[in-house]
């Protein structure tokens, strides 16, 4: 499945979850996430999407990385199936 796909699936999901699934665009800083997502009670979150077996990119590596030691999730997701699991771990 196309990574444009999977994201759509993935705003819609957490759209029906109350959240919001915001585009994260860092104009000075490359291999963010594509997606911020946020669920009630405070529960936050940031998401790769990926063409269906596809994997990060170094650089998307080493972001996901610097995220996390600051204490956030943050989840490559190549297949729609898994997008219930990724928000019930948020």
């Amino acid at each position: 499945m196309e990574e444009k796909q999977i994201e759509s699936k993935l705003v819609k999901a957490v759209k029906q979850s109350g959240g919001l699934c915001l585009k994260f665009v860092s104009p000075s800083f490359d291999g963010v996430p594509d997606r911020i997502v946020l669920l009630p009670e405070g529960k936050i979150a940031f998401v790769e999407t990926k063409r269906t077996g596809e994997k990060m990119r170094p650089l998307q590596v080493r972001r996901k990385k610097q995220i996390e030691q600051l204490g956030f999730k943050v989840y490559c997701l190549d297949d729609p199936a898994r997008i219930k699991e990724v928000l019930n771990e948020i």
